[in-house]
């Protein structure tokens, strides 16, 4: 069979061929026609190079990139790929071979190519693996210990959990398996949208993949051969939420400099040699940067060194991450899924995964239903969960794996909203339970569902996290005026963030006004200015988020460090009366990361808020602009595959001359979704490869 390219009414990719390494180099080339700017700026940043046409604003991140060993990292994995799992590693290889070939076609020279000068590059096999590492490296948030770090050091352990929360950096997603006997068709649906940063183009691509050996649609990762995330096969569908485990850790370490270079101190009280190199960031319309790469038995050194940070605090962090440790980023795990045909497949593919560690959600036409935990998080103490621990003192090495827990359905259905669940004793931190109430008191409404019903959940606007401010505020006395006014309207509102909605603009204005306040308090000025972390920590760090994302606990809390909450709640409420009406959607705006910023860009408005189903997240007291988002919707039928539904922010296409490349977002804004088409005579055959 000569392989082929088709598209549908979106500009979907349907690659069909005789061969998994034939169809591995069509995704390639289609990707690479299609995603040419974005792959570029994806290797770059996987191998700490695109401040060389970024500029200055990049620096922080492949400085971070360097010091963390991504390239290196990459480069391990794959050679264990090929030693142990040749068939997958040709398989990669022919990805490979594909992009290369896409993006030695003119079409690569896009616009952003022009402006920044930028050639694109050629890749190299382990790049996949780069890309996925780099994608996922702060996944699991662990500069969140900084955090927990500063906050027991200046207020007390309590305050670690008092201000565990769901970020604002920390990805998540809400995902949902309704088993047969709760839909029309008698047959499973599994339904969800991933949360992550929202980006122009988008992090997931829609495609299918069709060869002798099957036949899947779902969504890739751009740069990445195969469907890791979310795919259906025809008779077996998967999906996956972020666990929320914690796999990564920070020690501190007692570096020293010698005649010979860098030694550290270890737990057996000995001093050892540090790997030692220096290496060079290069920045368009600026001098090289020159950093210093520094490996103990731990794991790189990220953050300081012998000579501490760069306000001189005595401290290096160096991280251990499973990757790193054991060159093994879980790609064999790959080929199974697209070959997979019950459930039971899929679980056995997912006993290979690696990075991240994700909760799986799957459904097979049999009956077979499964929900687990896939990834690996190692054995260690507990204190490794919380914060940073002392590399030189014995007690902190890791030990073993944890099996991965697995879990079942009640009443017929399976929720998980990044909320305490399966993963629970694998997590320090996990998302407030109100996205998977939510969905189970939707689901709960009805006893048969169908595909098509799924919008109306993903797009739901309630507010449950609203409720310790509200009653706050219903316990003010001796309001008048505005102030009273706007009390007794926010009492009577029906807590949803509706883009139209006047109310949700006030409640968010008065939540943004007690966050600031909060935020200057003088109980809280030690966290104003934390240490001189790198840059790529800060979102971690600052306060204001920090506060307005834990607000609720702070509200709820007996005592708050001789905080008085109604005073600053009376003084923010009057603040917001004085504010002239406006709906959420005004503010609420989406505000995707570019490479390229785009100064036409119009952003447009958006309903729900962090805790609803509608995770559209602002960071409150700091914007109400949302860069994170559903990064794609998706619904996969079990019994008609053809019945299945998806949708991403964009659209298909990462080029600006394509007029796929923004057409979906009127869909997304809506909440509506695109019909998955698999029969090939409705599509359009572009071309043989």
């Amino acid at each position: 069979m000569t392989t082929e390219i088709h598209r549908d009414a979106w500009g979907v990719p349907h690659l069909r061929a005789d061969s998994a390494p034939a169809l591995a180099r069509a995704q390639g080339l289609v990707t690479a026609r299609d995603r040419a700017w974005q792959l570029e700026v994806e290797r770059h940043r996987a191998q700490g190079t695109s401040a060389s046409f970024l500029g200055p604003e990049a620096v922080p991140w492949d400085v971070f990139a360097r010091r963390v060993r991504l390239e290196d990292t990459a480069r391990r994995c794959f050679d264990r790929l090929t030693d142990r799992h040749p068939e997958t590693a040709d398989w990669v290889r022919a990805y490979v071979d594909g992009v290369n070939e896409g993006l030695a076609e003119g079409p690569a020279l896009t616009p952003e190519f022009r402006e920044t000068g930028l050639v694109p590059g050629r890749w190299e096999p382990w790049i996949p693996l780069a890309v996925w590492l780099s994608t996922h490296i702060l996944f699991a948030g662990f500069p969140a210990k900084l955090w927990r770090e500063e906050a027991a050091r200046h207020l007390g352990p309590d305050a670690v959990g008092l201000f565990a929360t769901d970020g604002p950096a920390t990805s998540g997603s809400n995902g949902w398996l309704i088993g047969g006997e709760r839909t029309v068709t008698g047959q499973a649906v599994i339904a969800g949208d991933p949360h992550r940063f929202i980006e122009d183009p988008g992090v997931y691509q829609q495609i299918r993949l069709a060869c002798d050996e099957f036949d899947v649609v779902g969504l890739a990762v751009p740069g990445v051969p195969g469907i890791a995330h979310f795919g259906h096969t025809g008779t077996v569908a998967w999906a996956i939420t972020n666990a929320m485990a914690d796999y990564q850790d920070l020690y501190r370490e007692r570096l020293r400099r010698t005649g010979a270079g860098v030694e550290a101190l270890g737990p057996d009280g000995t001093w050892s040699r540090v790997a030692r190199h220096t290496e060079l960031v290069r920045v368009a319309g600026e001098e090289t940067v020159e950093v210093e790469i520094l490996e103990t038995d731990r794991g790189p050194v990220i953050a300081g060194g012998p000579e501490g940070l760069d306000d001189g605090t005595p401290l290096a962090l160096a991280l251990r991450h499973p990757p790193r440790v054991t060159a093994d980023l879980g790609f064999q795990a790959l080929l199974p899924l697209l070959r997979a045909r019950r459930t039971a497949d899929v679980d056995a593919a997912f006993d290979d995964w690696a990075e991240p560690v994700n909760v799986v959600q799957a459904a097979d036409t049999e009956g077979g239903l499964l929900h687990r935990v896939a990834g690996r998080v190692p054995v260690r103490a507990a204190a490794n969960g919380t914060r940073l621990v002392p590399a030189w003192e014995p007690g902190h090495e890791w030990t073993g794996w944890h099996e991965m827990p697995r879990a079942g359905l009640t009443d017929g259905v399976a929720v998980m909203a990044n909320q305490r669940g399966p993963a629970a004793g694998l997590g320090v931190e996990f998302a407030p339970p109100h996205r998977a109430d939510r969905i189970r008191a939707l689901l709960a409404g009805r006893r048969r569902w169908t595909a098509g019903d799924m919008p109306a959940i993903h797009t739901d606007t309630h507010l449950a996290s609203a409720a310790p401010l509200l009653d706050r505020l219903a316990a003010l006395d001796g309001l008048t005026g505005p102030a009273a006014d706007l009390r007794a309207r926010l009492l009577r509102w029906d807590r949803r963030m509706d883009a139209d909605s006047q109310d949700a603009h006030r409640y968010a204005a008065v939540r943004s006004a007690l966050v600031r306040r909060l935020a200057a308090h003088p109980a809280f000025a030690a966290l104003t200015t934390p240490p001189a972390y790198p840059e790529v920590f800060l979102p971690w760090l600052a306060l204001v988020p920090r506060i307005g994302f834990a607000l609720e606990h702070l509200l709820r809390a007996e005592e708050l460090y001789g905080v008085d909450r109604q005073t600053l709640l009376r003084e923010a409420l009057e603040e917001a009366a004085g504010q002239p009406a406006a709906r959420w959607g005004d503010s609420h705006r989406l505000a995707p990361w570019r490479a390229l910023p785009d100064p036409s860009y119009e952003a447009p408005a958006l309903s729900g808020d962090h805790d609803c189903v509608l995770c559209t997240s602002a960071v409150p007291g700091w914007t109400d602009l949302a860069a994170r988002g559903p990064a794609a919707r998706y619904v996969w039928d079990l019994a008609r595959r053809e019945d299945s539904l998806w949708v991403v922010p964009h659209g298909a296409s990462g080029r600006t001359d394509s007029p796929h490349h923004h057409d979906q977002l009127p869909l997304w804004l809506k909440g509506e979704l695109a019909p998955v088409v698999t029969d090939w005579t409705q599509l359009t055959k572009e071309s043989d490869v």
